[in-house]
């Protein structure tokens, strides 16, 4: 390709690979790390290039179709291959630790994806008639999947979007399809533009349509979002009426937390409390039955009787609230809810849910009150304290010391405890906080480990080597209290930080706060947290707690007369006057920018270009600059006459305008007969111009992005 076609065709493949770019990066910002995003795009940038500009592009022509494509998908397989190889093989070699494997298998499966995926799709687009729909389609595909998730209450993504809007009221939603529209449309009539298209109109009513139909049905009805979920499989699609615990809790693929800091609730609370440990417990579920290989939902009648397992149409209360209330605080709390959740949660220890009218059913999947006995005794109150509950029937009782049969857990329990104090050997209390110790020093946190598929993943953790995360130490945690005769289960949900409240009211929930932890019943009091603690740890679980964000959905939920306000103003205008504002100033200084880039394109275009016409190009940027101090061509007038009278500003504009019209004319002898150096008389002209104009004036043309437009 020659140097000049190569410089014209720069813009065009910048924006349709800048276009094709975002839509992987929208795509992805919601399924791996920024590593990950970052390859995403890197890839798709480089694909396209390397067709479009055509590097060694005799080698991409000898190519059919079908032999690219089939190579696309080998480079992805291999990809998805070695991004696999990364995270599950330890390299002790390269001495990379965890944390960066998998940040750099992300990277490479990323690259893989849209490179693949980018190849494939402009190869389509270049060898085929109807290849540039499917890059339509795809770009379209990738702004509908993000519009449909913020249509559906995930809010969360991408933040830079999702956070400017809500902080200013603003839909998230209709700013991406805005941003969606423009994209397709941009690309449409880039692909069309090129191709030459006869039927340009009507592919651009058929693109209107497409769009406002498109706009309309995610208005009124939504696009069914993906099942959200977290580590521990707390969120998903509503139960089903049945206990039953329908996944492995302990697979690995479910917990990296790629997206850990998306938002799942806010909580206000309605009274003042501190928790005394540092973290915020919200108890959503346990399990508490042995169904034969590992903790499950409980069927058994009598078994947690205290959870309340159904959202509240009205007001629903716990079978079974905690004791010792005289050691407890009654807490109000609003809970609004973003994602899908099975059950209802709230603060330790819920003892009833009331409905709540959802103040923004875009923001909010459901709204309710919580009522809790939150604890406020020392863990110093739990010693000589007995376990277990006297009316508890035989049969619960049993199910809440059953374990698997393995002899091992009761002999490191024993192992554990035998060296506490003699006044302690037999508190149950004191042998729970020794097993919590022992944990808490040997254990290793780590989101992946070799233990989800074994029989007992329990066990293969405890007795191998002590690296998982919460659900293996909660799972181990309960079996070792068990073996010594402690009633406990595992209580799931989710840890907050209090340091995130950071002062204020509300409380944001993330997909990384979801938590189980080890629960013992002590007799007069209930179920009690005895949560261990890692104190190594092979995952970065600090995250940022988004302060506006979480002011912004409180207040939300709070009863305060702004948010009411606020909604009323929704409700009474038609039209949003704030948006439409917003819009014009937006539009009006994108007018502005656009006519900046636009002036200095052409005045920078001859030196940066040289076609076979610099004529064309080199008289236009003259003609700009006379333009931008007031001189003007005026109507029907000559370019000989305007030379003339524009002389008095710029002499050789005479000269130039001569060659210009030998070389326009098609007169090659003339044009022989006066060549000259195109660059050289440009600057010639320039000089002239800053000479015989005064500052102020030329000032005002630099500032005046608009001077262009006046050009003939």
């Amino acid at each position: 390709m020659e140097p000049n076609v190569l410089r014209e065709k720069i813009l065009p493949i910048s924006l349709r690979a800048g276009i094709i770019a975002s839509s992987f990066w929208i795509i992805s910002i919601s399924m791996t790390v920024v590593s990950g995003s970052i390859a995403a795009v890197c890839g798709c940038l480089l694909s396209c290039y390397s067709l479009d500009l055509g590097f060694n592009r005799a080698f991409f022509y000898k190519l059919r179709a079908l032999t690219i494509i089939g190579l696309s998908i080998c480079f992805l397989i291999v990809g998805l291959v070695l991004a696999e190889f990364l995270v599950s093989t330890r390299i002790d070699i390269l001495s990379i630790d965890p944390i960066t494997s998998f940040t750099l298998s992300e990277a490479i499966k990323w690259l893989a994806i849209s490179s693949s995926l980018t190849l494939t799709l402009r190869t389509i687009a270049q060898r085929t008639s109807y290849g540039s729909i499917v890059e339509i389609v795809f770009v379209a595909t990738a702004f509908v999947v993000t519009l449909a998730a913020h249509r559906n209450g995930m809010i969360h993504r991408p933040f830079l979007i999702g956070d400017f809007a809500l902080i200013r009221g603003l839909n998230p939603s209709s700013i991406l399809m805005a941003l969606g529209c423009g994209a397709v449309i941009s690309l449409s009539a880039l692909l069309m533009t090129e191709k030459n298209h006869k039927r340009l109109p009507y592919h651009f009513s058929v693109l209107g349509i497409l769009c406002g139909s498109l706009f309309i049905f995610v208005k009124l009805f939504g696009i069914p979002t993906p099942t959200s979920t977290d580590s521990i499989g707390l969120t998903g699609q509503a139960s089903n009426n049945t206990n039953s615990q329908q996944d492995n809790p302990f697979r690995d693929g479910e917990n990296e937390n790629t997206d850990k800091e998306a938002p799942v609730a806010v909580v206000v609370f309605r009274d003042d409390y501190e928790p005394l440990n540092g973290s915020y417990y919200f108890r959503e579920s346990a399990y508490s039955e042995f169904n034969g290989s590992m903790l499950d939902y409980s069927t058994t009648e009598g078994m947690d009787t205290d959870l309340i397992k159904q959202f509240p149409s009205d007001r629903n209360e716990s079978e079974a609230p905690p004791l010792a209330e005289d050691q407890r605080k009654t807490i109000r709390t609003t809970i609004g809810i973003l994602v899908p959740h099975r059950n209802p949660f709230g603060l330790e220890s819920p003892i009833a849910y009331e409905s709540k009218a959802n103040p923004n059913n875009l923001r909010f999947h459901r709204t309710y009150e919580a009522y809790s006995l939150a604890p406020e005794y020392n863990f110093e109150y739990l010693l000589g304290r007995e376990t277990g509950n006297e009316e508890w029937p035989e049969e619960v009782l049993a199910e809440y010391l059953m374990l698997p049969d393995d002899e091992r857990y009761r002999s490191l329990a024993d192992e554990i405890t035998r060296n506490l104090k003699p006044e302690y050997f037999e508190d149950p209390f004191a042998k729970a906080w020794a097993i919590k110790t022992y944990l808490d020093e040997n254990g290793v946190y780590s989101l992946k480990n070799d233990h989800a598929y074994e029989p007992d993943p329990a066990a293969s953790f405890l007795f191998g080597d002590l690296t998982g995360y919460c659900m293996h130490f909660s799972f181990a945690a309960t079996y070792l209290f068990r073996s010594l005769g402690i009633p406990a289960r595992v209580g799931i949900g989710y840890s907050v930080p209090a340091a995130n409240r950071a002062g204020g009211s509300a409380l944001l929930i993330q997909a990384i706060h979801g938590h189980a932890w080890p629960e013992v019943y002590f007799k007069d009091i209930g179920w009690v947290i005895i949560d261990p603690a890692a104190q190594q740890t092979l995952v970065d679980m600090t995250t940022d707690p988004q302060d506006s964000l979480q002011q912004l959905l409180g207040d939300m939920l709070r009863d305060n007369g702004s948010f009411e306000d606020f909604l009323e103003s929704q409700q009474s205008s038609f039209v949003d006057l704030e948006l439409v504002k917003n819009i014009i100033q937006i539009l009006i200084i994108g007018l502005i920018i656009g006519s900046y880039m636009t002036k200095a394109y052409r005045i920078m275009i001859p030196s940066l270009i040289k076609g076979n016409k610099p004529h064309r190009l080199s008289y236009r940027a003259i003609l700009d600059r006379l333009s931008a101090i007031g001189v003007h061509r005026q109507f029907g007038e000559s370019r000989e006459r305007f030379a003339s009278r524009a002389s008095d500003v710029a002499p050789s504009i005479i000269e130039l305008t001569e060659s210009h019209l030998s070389f326009a004319l098609g007169d090659s002898h003339a044009a022989k007969s006066r060549h000259c150096d195109w660059q050289k008389l440009n600057k010639m002209i320039q000089q002239e111009i800053i000479s015989n104009t005064k500052p102020r004036r030329r000032l005002i043309g630099f500032v005046n992005p608009f001077s262009w437009l006046l050009t003939k």
